[in-house]
């Protein structure tokens, strides 16, 4: 299979002109998020072909010009001319749409994209893009680029302006794209390194072997960071867990293949209260779940209360242990490989395909069974049993606790959120909720807001840090308390998106430290306990203004330095500013007018990009261990910040 990888194996299914009328419907955005995924098209290529055993080093460099380069050793893009329409392979790949050798299984066993769909993309949204072949012991080359044609008066995206050409000879294969993303489409084409080395650290972890490198050469002696784990999953748990208290120090492991799905999962407990659960289908993140997920929490939940039965930790009358009380504490890393991926969900991030939970089920069913029976994994086996059920008390505790307060509340006829302002509207979809940073503020919020589709809930004091804190710690404290009644959806095993009283739920809070850490806060426990949040779109955080700056005939409402620099440079001599040191400073009229008029107002969305690094940098800032958290603050803090009002002599 895939020996006979060439050029009549790429099907043509559709120019590329679509592409840059409507970039949203092929990369999401023309923003950061666009930008990047841009580089996935390209960098997914030459994982694809180490997934599938052709390629064992890739390599990833930015250019001091924003441009990028992606090299891979594999088979090299075939350079044959097409069959039907008469240029060369790579031309097909670069210039059509819908074009690629992953339409069907013979070239590749598992994709993680359409091989040409993201080529073609990325060559349509590029300044230029040259493309080299190492293949028959030659070295190709073609260069495109995105033109003005002043005849036509549009620019015609991704032209080859060179023919596929000899230029030298070549010993081995391999594919090396270079392109430039196009400022005329993109708001910023500078891509963020951060962001580029997070994913690439991650796809080694998920190719266990596979050589990636990165290099950024816009910093003064840029070094290449290598990543490359045999380890594969099993390093990439110990990864996520080297900032927590692990309760046993081998990581359990289960490998397998049903029906032609490929199943790597790692797994080890810690002393959290939470779980982190993290899985991949051909080496895209579902931070939505899907069938594979539910075939591991049943697999793992039926196995474990077995075990449990059978060694007598649960008695005869004592009634099975919940799959969330087995989940407390876990770390685990799911990864599929398969063919036919069916993506659903809002984000096409959720598995669909039913086939996926009945592999994973007969995987995990038989290893974690023979696991937890071998004689030298009793210790782990009764630690984490222990675990489960220590949570489960925990869990009833809870479950009582809510209902002697539901009943509580019914015989007493008041809500269970008597702080909360609110709305008249009953649309959820329209409704927001704007969780504000203390009273003076709250009331301002509530005299400024449209009471139409706007509802206030201020906080009074700084709510419990979630990251070390039980459920029931958390459902006993009462900003917590209200703000799961406020937004309807139950907590945990009892959350249910459906319910969602506001589609938009809004963190607004002062532009200080104590602003900063109670957003903090309130983000590490809607992640860790109402994620669906965050991953379906529905939290967000206000920005308040920082400075007012008025010349007597202008009022102008400035939301970070560099701009207040601009503004006053406008503004000339005479000025006045004032600085919000928090929103309570605000009348309701302002507050209205810069932070909660939909048409105005600056929100940011919350999401997770990478919910493998976002669960690690909760733990390493809201997590018990001191010494990670301070190297954090070392590495990224801006300690040399200059106060602006000093800079400028106010």
């Amino acid at each position: 299979m895939g020996q006979t990888y060439g050029v009549s194996s790429i099907q043509v299914l559709e120019g590329l002109d679509a592409v840059r009328m409507r970039p949203g419907m092929y990369i999401g955005s023309t923003g950061q998020r666009g930008l990047h995924h841009l580089l996935w098209e390209i960098v997914d290529n030459a994982i694809d072909e180490a997934a599938n055993g052709f390629a064992t080093r890739i390599s990833v460099t930015i250019h001091q010009d924003n441009s990028v380069t992606v090299e891979d050793d594999g088979r090299g893009i075939p350079v044959e001319i097409h069959p039907t329409l008469g240029i060369p392979g790579v031309e097909v790949i670069f210039t059509r749409l819908h074009a690629g050798g992953k339409f069907n299984n013979e070239n590749y066993r598992f994709s993680g994209g359409l091989h040409g769909v993201g080529a073609s993309v990325v060559n349509a949204l590029s300044r230029w893009l040259e493309v080299e072949v190492k293949r028959n012991g030659k070295l190709y080359r073609q260069r495109f680029e995105s033109v003005y044609d002043p005849q036509l008066k549009k620019v015609i995206a991704g032209k080859p302006v060179t023919p596929l050409e000899v230029i030298g000879n070549a010993t081995g294969t391999g594919t090396k794209v270079r392109f430039l993303p196009d400022d005329r489409i993109f708001e910023d084409v500078r891509m963020n390194a951060d962001i580029v080395s997070r994913r690439l650290r991650e796809l080694a972890y998920l190719n266990g072997g596979v050589t990636i490198e990165f290099c950024d050469e816009r910093v003064p002696d840029a070094s290449k960071r290598v990543y490359c784990y045999d380890g594969g999953v099993v390093d990439f748990v110990k990864y996520l867990n080297e900032d927590k208290n692990v309760l046993h120090e081998d990581i359990i492991y289960m490998e397998g293949e049903k029906d032609g799905i490929f199943v790597q999962i790692a797994i080890q407990y810690t002393d959290s209260y939470t779980e982190s659960i993290f899985s991949y289908v051909n080496n895209i993140p579902t931070t939505e779940g899907g069938t594979h997920e539910t075939g591991f929490k049943s697999a793992l939940t039926k196995v474990l209360n077995e075990y449990a039965r059978k060694h007598n930790y649960l008695k005869e009358k004592d009634p099975n242990l919940s799959g969330e009380d087995f989940r407390e504490g876990i770390t685990a890393v799911i990864s599929l490989k398969m063919n036919n991926v069916q993506f659903e969900g809002q984000t096409k991030t959720k598995l669909g395909n039913t086939e996926a939970r009945t592999a994973i089920e007969a995987i995990v069913s038989e290893q974690l069974s023979y696991y937890l029976e071998q004689p030298a994994n009793g210790e782990t086996a009764k630690l984490i049993i222990e675990k489960a059920i220590k949570a489960a008390k925990v869990r009833e505790a809870a479950r009582k606790a809510r209902e002697i307060e539901r009943k509580k509340s019914s015989l007493e006829g008041a809500p269970l959120v008597g702080k909360l302002a609110s709305c008249t509207g009953r649309d959820p979809r329209l409704n927001e909720l704007f969780i504000v940073e203390g009273e003076s503020a709250g009331g301002s919020a509530k005299q400024g807001r449209d009471r139409r589709f706007q509802a206030i809930l201020p906080l009074r004091g700084k709510p419990l840090n979630a990251e070390k804190k039980r459920l029931d710690q958390v459902l006993s404290n009462e900003e917590f308390a209200t703000i799961i009644s406020a937004l309807g959806t139950g907590i945990g095993q009892d959350f249910n998106l459906a319910n969602l009283r506001y589609h938009k739920v809004i963190i607004l809070s002062d532009a200080d430290q104590d602003g900063a850490h109670i957003r903090a806060i309130l983000l590490t426990f809607f992640f860790r306990y109402m994620k669906e949040l965050i991953t379906n779109g529905h939290l967000y955080i206000g920005l308040p203004p920082l400075y007012r700056v008025t010349d007597g005939k202008r009022e102008v409402y400035v939301y970070n330095d560099d701009e207040l620099r601009k503004v006053v440079k406008d503004m000339g001599k005479k000025y006045t500013i004032q600085r919000y040191k928090g929103l309570g400073e605000m009348n309701p009229e302002q507050l209205w007018e810069t932070t909660m008029n939909p048409k105005k107002r600056k929100i940011i969305q919350v999401t997770v990009e990478d919910a493998a690094e976002a669960d690690r940098l909760v733990t390493i800032l809201m997590g018990d261990k001191v010494q990670p958290r301070k190297e954090y603050i070392c590495a990224y803090a801006n300690f040399n910040k200059v106060d602006v009002l000093q800079e400028m002599g106010v």
